[in-house]
């Protein structure tokens, strides 16, 4: 295998990375946000205010994500297994 194949090969692990973390990472962002513009104007500083809806909605997502994830993993695995032999001769 050589270096330009590597260096495909790992593009293509980092993008599918980037896709399958897109809707957790956006769905905690979100709830920050909310949670710091609700916490600003109501001038409640409470520190659980912050974590507990974060991780309550990001494992709400993870949930509903659940089958997306593990359907794009397989499918994304088996594609790779398939096209081993591009990279191994």
């Amino acid at each position: 295998m050589g270096p330009d194949q590597t260096v495909e090969m790992m593009r293509r692990v980092l993008m599918e990375a980037m896709v399958l973390s897109a809707p957790l990472l956006l769905a905690a962002c979100a709830i920050s946000l909310v949670v710091s513009l609700l916490q600003t104007l109501t001038s409640v500083q409470e520190q659980t205010l912050t974590v507990v809806p974060r991780l309550v909605i990001v494992f709400v997502v993870t949930m509903a994500a659940l089958p997306w994830i593990v359907h794009r993993l397989v499918s994304f695995t088996v594609h790779m297994f398939t096209d081993l032999h591009r990279y191994l001769g």
